[in-house]
């Protein structure tokens, strides 16, 4: 009978590989169309891989742990001609057939140990020679190649072309190069340099970096290219206290700065701008992103027009991302597109920070925990205790300067300090 391929899908619009979580299928299983039969690990969150057609499973072509690319054959699939014409599914030709019969099978399925994984000795490190550990950092990939040596010595950035050879050959980028110090001319960073370390190093117990850790990596080398900049002011929270304490829904806290944040940026939005060229675009709608704590890194729903609702009919939409992003399943409808991003790290009991904003966006709101503290009254001549919360904003420098965010930040405290208004 004809063999049909279950495919690695595009799971989004910039994805290129996925890493494969578990299998949830074995060879001789039969299965129904639009079955999940793998679970797998985006950048961006987990997702399931169905089957196009129904029939019984001839082969597994991958490994838990291993990383696809989109478009791979993981497995193989007998289904009657039947079938196919009714699914509309595309079976093998006779050439892939045969391609595919000779195919190794994965030795390490459902052990984690898949391509790159890692394997532990006796002391509970992870790597026992160099050529384990090299093998281990080519198998994580380099992302976000570029990120210069932050070095002050005239020359010291210059890297020879067999220092360039050994850091592809291990997957290391420029700004793994920051641990190393260089005794070259000028403070450059020698071959001798770079291997002393790599030897260093070998032996150190350590995890293979997911998909997830890899991706906030990349993000943030993006991101560091630009001038970043932040500000910060304080932010009298006792209205917004007051005002939660008697809604019936109790909305999230961190809902009330998005909101703000949504209505100061439509009235100012070149404040989330991008430089393109000589260009400084504008966005067109107020979409906010809002930052969630996931194991091993950080998800990033966005909901869109947030300008446009109040907070009561935004109230069920924020709940639902948040949960959706805390168990790393979200819909599509809330993947990207974000013009700013609220993170509110006072949930840890940070009271300051600098958030940094994403490659594709130009702002963020950072949000510290609540704090009493002593505020003079003239009122009554003396200091008083206030609650507190101090905001604060990193923003890319080529689009808008340090007054324009003053305005911005003003007006978000407005709103904050009227929570009626949201």
């Amino acid at each position: 009978m004809p063999l049909v391929p279950i495919l690695m899908p595009q799971l989004g619009e910039s994805i290129a590989e996925a890493t494969i979580m578990h299998l949830l299928i074995k060879p001789g299983d039969v299965v129904e169309a639009e079955q999940e039969v793998f679970e797998v690990e985006t950048n961006k969150a987990v997702m399931g891989v169905t089957t196009s057609c129904a029939g019984t499973v001839t082969s597994i072509s991958v490994a838990e742990g291993e990383t696809v690319a989109v478009g791979a054959i993981m497995g193989l699939i007998e289904a009657t001609p039947e079938e196919i014409e009714r699914s509309g599914a595309t079976p093998l030709d006779a050439t892939e057939q045969a391609t595919a019969a000779q195919a190794p099978q994965p030795t390490a399925t459902g052990t984690g140990q898949g391509t790159g994984a890692a394997k532990p000795n006796a002391d509970g490190s992870h790597f026992s020679t160099q050529g384990e550990y090299r093998e281990t950092l080519a198998a994580a990939g380099a992302e976000g190649r570029g990120l210069p040596v932050p070095i002050g010595v005239r020359g010291a950035h210059y890297l020879s072309p067999r220092i360039r050879a050994r850091m592809d050959e291990l997957g290391i980028t420029e700004a793994d190069l920051v641990y190393i110090t260089g005794t070259g001319a000028g403070g450059r960073i020698t071959i001798d340099d770079f291997e002393h370390f790599m030897n260093y190093v070998d032996g150190w117990p350590s995890r293979k970096a997911s998909p997830m850790r890899r991706s906030v990596a990349s993000s943030m080398q993006r991101t560091w290219r630009r001038p970043i900049a932040s500000a910060s002011r304080p932010i009298y929270m006792a209205p917004i206290m007051l005002h939660r304490r008697h809604h019936p829904r109790k909305p999230g806290i961190t809902l009330y700065f998005v909101r703000a944040l949504a209505l100061a940026l439509a009235e100012a939005p070149e404040c989330a701008g991008y430089m393109v060229g000589g260009l400084i675009l504008t966005p067109r709608r107020i979409d906010i992103g809002v930052a969630v704590q996931v194991t091993d890194g950080v998800m990033v729903p966005v909901m869109r027009n947030v300008n446009e609702y109040t907070m009561d009919e935004l109230i069920d939409e924020y709940n639902k991302v948040v949960e959706q992003a805390r168990s790393r399943r979200l819909d599509d409808a809330y993947v990207g597109g974000g013009i700013a991003t609220v993170t509110n790290f006072g949930g840890f009991g940070l009271t300051d920070g600098t958030p940094m904003p994403l490659p594709s966006e130009s702002l963020i709101l950072g949000v510290g925990a609540v704090q009493k503290v002593p505020v003079w009254s003239d009122e009554v001549e003396c200091f008083i205790p206030v609650e507190q919360a101090k905001i604060v904003a990193s923003f890319d420098h080529r689009v808008v300067d340090g007054g324009d965010i003053g305005r911005l930040m003003v007006r978000i405290a407005y709103y904050l300090e009227h929570p009626d208004m949201l």
